[in-house]
């Protein structure tokens, strides 16, 4: 089951795409956890169809979004009672390490003047505990595009959550990836389709930017 109330056109002054997580420690050459992302993300182009999905939306004038986990600080969960099996796994790895090589952003993914960055997410959802609902609805945004990663944690869960607040939600299913097949089938075929509005290809996307 697939998702089909995507709209002809994303207008640009309604339309926000907003890219989960897209560093070093998911994408770059020496990231912690690329490998473990590698195989699906091979499989369906997931950093050409980034890049593409990125270069397009700023070309039909979207507004940018950057949404990212936060990074890594010694002793940053502190004093929390309840640490679930991700928050300890990141804390004991060190993922997304602030200032260093693997709380960067890819190279070919950083964001530019005038693209907003949100507030850092501490588990999941990019919606929660961040001003990433106020600063789309300071901007006019209703529809939201997500990309970047993991299909079935960060990037299901700010879907989500954008939809129980009223957004339209579309996204990418080639622009994400997976720790297991097992995952990303059940994030795009069986979870996503429960609740998104519409679930796209990069090329699809890039093609309803081009229709108005």
């Amino acid at each position: 089951m697939i998702a089909s109330t995507a709209p002809d056109f994303y207008d640009p002054k309604r339309t926000a795409l907003i890219l989960v997580d897209p560093l070093n420690d998911f994408l770059g050459t020496e990231g912690k956890l690329t490998q473990k992302l590698k195989a699906i993300g091979d499989r369906v182009g997931l950093l050409p169809n980034l890049c593409l999905t990125l270069s397009s939306a700023r070309a039909a004038h979207l507004k940018i979004f950057f949404a990212t986990h936060h990074r890594y600080e010694d002793a940053y969960h502190n004093g929390w009672r309840f640490l679930n099996s991700s928050q300890a796994g990141s804390e004991n790895r060190r993922l997304f390490a602030r200032g260093q090589y693997g709380g960067d952003y890819h190279s070919d993914l950083k964001p530019q003047q005038g693209e907003t960055i949100v507030g850092e997410h501490w588990t999941a959802s990019a919606f929660a505990n961040t001003d990433l609902d106020m600063q789309l609805k300071l901007q006019g945004v209703d529809h939201i595009v997500l990309a970047g990663l993991v299909a079935n944690t960060c990037l299901e869960s700010t879907g989500r959550y954008g939809v129980e607040l009223g957004y339209h939600v579309t996204f990418l299913e080639d622009a994400t990836s997976a720790f297991s097949e097992e995952a990303y089938r059940a994030a795009v075929d069986i979870n996503w389709p429960a609740f998104a509005h519409a679930i796209l290809t990069t090329k699809e996307f890039v093609q309803k930017l081009k229709v108005h």
